[in-house]
């Protein structure tokens, strides 16, 4: 009785002062991840908690609209240390940023708390250590760092190695590991052989709704953007990245074309918009590469390419879209779908991962496989019968209305920070 009574009495003390929260997050930028890390953040604040989000890099330019409040104070340190060495070890160099990130927050900020929520970079949780009363470490893992690399040569191999060594011990050590999908959890399983006894929950990223019902009240126009006489607007939402397969999307637009008459044809239009930043050469590369292969099917005067656009213009683009194609494959989670459901667009994604668990195939969208020839057949459906269109964007509200409210995701999140401070 005497322990039960003591439990009970540290809850009670925990839930009723304000809980103290650290983000560590190695580059915040406008991606998935620092999405989810920025609504987390959000979410505990509604809560009550006191929270920060430290990182190795913050531009209050290429931003979430979130970190610029005063109440959501962003700590930038470590962003001297070098991002690769003569274009390469991005890793490394990642390890060793975030490493002094820990190592700051933990000897040199006087900084206190209670939790510290780590993602991505799970290298830092030994240093986080080192403190010297114990704080409980709560790792989110997106997804295995190690499978979003490719070991082309031995040399590489022989790099990742004790790289791949490091993440799977290093992620042990965390007190709680929550996943962003019932696919990822599998995948966790099979790449962590070694924890395969450690228990994962699910936590879905949510969506912060606030910024898409803002934007409504102030709607951005598209006037301008678009071509005269556009009537169907399709628009591919994701960062500038080869893995995320957007030359899929011009592909299905090129074969769409080819099988509709004229009159039908000159109203389709595509956007290509997505993070985009200057100092990631992929993105550099890539920007380029799809510019190309716009020219090569003939598509430069139905394709419009958009680098980091407003949150503002990105919902203007939901709401007038027919529908969002969302092309990777294998994609751990992926919050466009959920945004553009939100927004009562339509959705067409490759059937594989995360959107196999967001998407609500024939009901709130399609999903297809990764080919131009069936992306394009789902795009046709869309174009000719609108009545579809319209039913399955207000089945896709009511989908994210249900399964990925902010509220659910803050309520969630918050129960497992009081556990972990008991």
């Amino acid at each position: 009785v005497y322990f039960v009574a003591v439990n009970i009495l540290t809850v009670f003390l925990f839930v009723h002062r304000m809980a103290r929260v650290v983000f560590l997050h190695p580059d915040l930028g406008i991606g998935g991840a620092e999405r989810l890390v920025v609504d987390a953040a959000v979410a505990l604040k509604s809560q009550g908690c006191s929270v920060q989000i430290w990182t190795a890099h913050y531009d209050p330019t290429h931003c979430f609209s979130e970190t610029l409040d005063a109440e959501l104070p962003v700590v930038c340190v470590g962003d001297w240390l070098p991002t690769s060495v003569f274009g390469y070890l991005h890793a490394l160099c990642a390890y060793l940023r975030m490493i002094y990130v820990a190592l700051y927050l933990v000897f040199l900020s006087g900084v206190e708390y209670d939790v510290i929520f780590c993602d991505q970079v799970s290298v830092c949780i030994p240093v986080l250590r080192l403190a010297r009363s114990r704080k409980k470490v709560l790792f989110y893992c997106h997804f295995p760092d190690q499978l979003l690399t490719q070991r082309k040569s031995a040399l590489k191999k022989l790099y990742r190695t004790p790289i791949d060594w490091l993440e799977e011990r290093t992620t042990g050590m965390a007190d709680m590991i929550l996943v962003n999908s019932q696919f990822t959890a599998g995948i966790f399983r099979e790449t962590f052989r070694s924890l395969s006894g450690v228990q994962t929950d699910v936590l879905y990223p949510s969506l912060n709704t606030r910024i898409f019902d803002e934007a409504t009240t102030g709607a951005q126009s598209l006037e301008g953007l678009l071509p005269e006489g556009t009537t169907c607007l399709f628009l591919s939402l994701n960062r500038y990245e080869r893995k995320k397969n957007l030359g899929l999307a011009l592909a299905a637009l090129a074969t769409l074309r080819s099988s509709l008459p004229p009159g039908q044809r000159a109203g389709i239009h595509l956007v290509v918009a997505g993070g985009y930043d200057d100092r990631v050469t992929e993105n550099v590369q890539h920007y380029t590469e799809l510019k190309e292969l716009a020219a090569q099917l003939h598509l430069e005067d139905c394709v419009t390419f958009l680098r980091s656009p407003s949150d503002s213009l990105k919902v203007a683009l939901l709401r007038g879209s027919t529908a969002v194609l969302y092309t990777p494959s294998r994609e751990h989670f992926g919050i466009v779908p959920v945004e553009a459901m939100y927004c009562c667009c339509p959705v067409i994604a490759v059937n594989s991962g995360g959107p196999l668990e967001s998407v609500a195939d024939g009901e709130t969208g399609f999903l297809c496989e990764p080919t131009a020839e069936a992306f394009s057949k789902a795009m046709e459906r869309l174009v000719r019968e609108p009545h579809l269109r319209r039913d399955m964007g207000q089945a896709g509200r009511r989908r994210v209305e249900d399964k990925f409210s902010l509220q659910a995701f803050s309520d969630q999140l918050y129960g497992y920070i009081v556990r972990l401070s008991q």
